[in-house]
């Protein structure tokens, strides 16, 4: 395995593989660099002696400067570099793909569940969410009516012996001996059964919008419900409104409208403002709900081609390795989807920073590429206005794991994307309709990115962590992928796939990028069930387009 890497040609760092030790001297392509300090693995060391003010490149592109002089085999960290990205960004140059060999999955399909408008589900779920935060309570109440007598009340269930507890407290045992005792039990893994066998599940949708906000974020709340309620996942809805909320009924119906002019899934509204008792509510919910359960029982997996695979690339808690083993990895499956006809969305705006001259060349119109750079501006005004801005994206534990600049954490975040053309690009809530790469506007926050990108259409989601994220998605399977080997075998309970062996020499960017294929394959078709679903990792979070970085 090879201690250091330096990832461009023209890059001004290097990247520690494992931990170096001051005063050792380390060889990459016949030069050799001694080490000042310590360099903890995942972090950087200058190859050059770096004066203040000067600009400093990582993956080929500027990632930061120095705000003081750093000396070759020095480490480059927060007290000596601040971010700095790339400026004065125009399309420039015509989009050329060297298009990767699919030839070993032109035959292949996946199981999937058809739609009668061509698109094709990874999954069969059907929806019961709220149009305003008020029936949330009515939400949670038809949950515990429904789950466990229809089967679905299933997972892993933490066994945790409180009893243990409360008999040590009444027996008179201090809290300091009471925190010693073992209480964890073997974890169960329930699943009742079904009475529905084709539906995989009833998924609960709550949310803190609807109403008390601006009309631009219920109106962008009903846009996003309706991407959910059209997608090719979901069989069909029941959707609770109070009646007086921003939110109306009439605006999810008119985006449903626009989404998918031909929706026939069956959709049931109900207000309960209209409604004799809060009761009789929940008692005609269930009543509808059960009956379009039947109707969603019908639809049965078939074979579907990988053109009709459209996956969401996603990340969160990057640390120091995911731009160089799990994201480039997922880079290639991406690749590898769009050669083959298929669909792949990157997302997370201000983790693009600093990669938009890269991202508007491969723009296959001059519109999409101005589209891209509009949005990029707007949010980035945005951000600064309440004194903030895309530079201040690295959380504590990004930085703490060698990712110090905003700058260098887009330049591995955009890895994700691969080097395919950019076929579209899409706002908030906006629909894929092109095959092809597409990038989506989204905050870096890593639920109000899956939600969107679910939203917007991603039948799978894909997502690359390096410290070890739950993340999931309601209706969309989500594969948590890890950068390096250590957090896989430390959080394999929530983990699905190792991107590590990557860093320890085991396998190839590319080898393991068509592995990773293969796996979404067996996912897309139900073969297996990836750990946030397991885990029933149900996050939703719609975006208020005020700031959220």
């Amino acid at each position: 395995m090879n201690r250091i890497l330096k990832i461009h040609q023209n890059d001004d760092v290097i990247v520690a593989l494992s931990d170096l030790k001051a005063g050792e001297s380390v060889q990459w392509n016949g030069l050799e660099y001694q080490l000042i300090e310590n360099i903890t693995a995942k972090h950087k060391f200058a190859i050059r002696d770096l004066q203040e003010g000067d600009e400093i490149k990582m993956y080929g592109v500027i990632i930061g400067k120095a705000t003081q002089t750093i000396l070759r085999g020095q480490a480059i960290t927060t007290q000596n570099v601040k971010h700095k990205a790339e400026e004065n960004v125009k399309k420039n140059k015509q989009v050329q793909w060297d298009m990767p060999d699919v030839s070993p999955w032109k035959d292949k399909t996946f199981m999937g569940f058809h739609r009668k408008n061509g698109k094709v589900g990874t999954a069969n779920y059907w929806l019961v969410i709220p149009l305003v935060f008020c029936e949330n309570r009515n939400i949670n109440t038809i949950q515990k009516i429904l789950e466990k007598e229809l089967g679905y009340e299933t997972g892993i269930s933490y066994q945790i012996n409180v009893q243990n507890l409360i008999k040590n407290y009444q027996n008179g045992l201090a809290p300091a001996e009471i925190a010693s005792i073992d209480v964890l039990e073997e974890g169960v893994s329930t699943k009742n059964k079904r009475i529905f066998p084709n539906v995989d599940g009833i998924k609960f949708l709550t949310h803190e919008g609807g109403c008390g906000g601006t009309r631009q974020d219920s109106d962008a709340l009903c846009a996003l419900l309706a991407g959910y309620i059209a997608h090719p996942n979901v069989a069909g809805a029941t959707v609770l409104s109070l009646g007086c909320q921003h939110a109306q009924t009439t605006i999810l119906q008119r985006y449903l409208e626009k989404f998918s002019p031909d929706i026939d899934k069956p959709i049931f509204f109900l207000e309960q403002q209209k409604s004799p008792s809060e009761k009789h509510l929940i008692a005609e919910a269930v009543k509808k709900t059960f009956i379009g359960l039947i109707e969603a029982d019908k639809t049965t997996r078939r074979p579907a081609p990988l053109s009709k695979l459209v996956v969401g690339l996603e990340c969160g808690g990057s640390d120091g390795f995911s731009g160089i083993s799990a994201n480039p990895a997922l880079g290639y499956a991406s690749d590898l989807i769009v050669a083959l006809g298929g669909t792949t969305v990157l997302s997370e705006f201000p983790e693009l920073n600093g990669v938009e001259q890269e991202l508007v060349n491969r723009c296959i119109t001059e519109e999409s590429a101005e589209k891209f750079l509009q949005l990029m501006s707007v949010y980035s005004k945005k951000a600064q206005s309440v004194g903030s801005g895309f530079d201040m994206n690295p959380s504590p534990g990004n930085i703490k794991d060698g990712l110090i600049t905003d700058a260098m954490k887009s330049a591995g975040a955009a890895k994700k994307g691969g080097t395919a053309p950019i076929s579209d690009v899409l706002d908030y809530t906006e629909q894929i309709t092109k095959t092809g790469l597409h990038l989506l506007c989204t905050p870096g926050n890593d639920v109000e990115s899956t939600t969107a990108l679910v939203g917007s259409g991603a039948n799978l989601i894909v997502f690359t962590t390096g410290l070890g994220t739950p993340t999931g998605n309601p209706i969309a399977p989500t594969i948590k992928m890890s950068s390096n080997t250590t957090l896989f075998k430390k959080m394999n309970d929530i983990i699905d796939f190792n991107a590590g062996t990557i860093i320890t020499g085991e396998d190839s960017i590319e080898s393991k990028g068509a592995e990773l294929l293969d796996f979404i394959i067996r996912i897309a078709s139900g073969e297996i069930t990836p750990k946030a679903v397991q885990l029933k990792q149900d996050d939703f979070i719609p975006w208020k387009r005020g700031i959220s970085l």
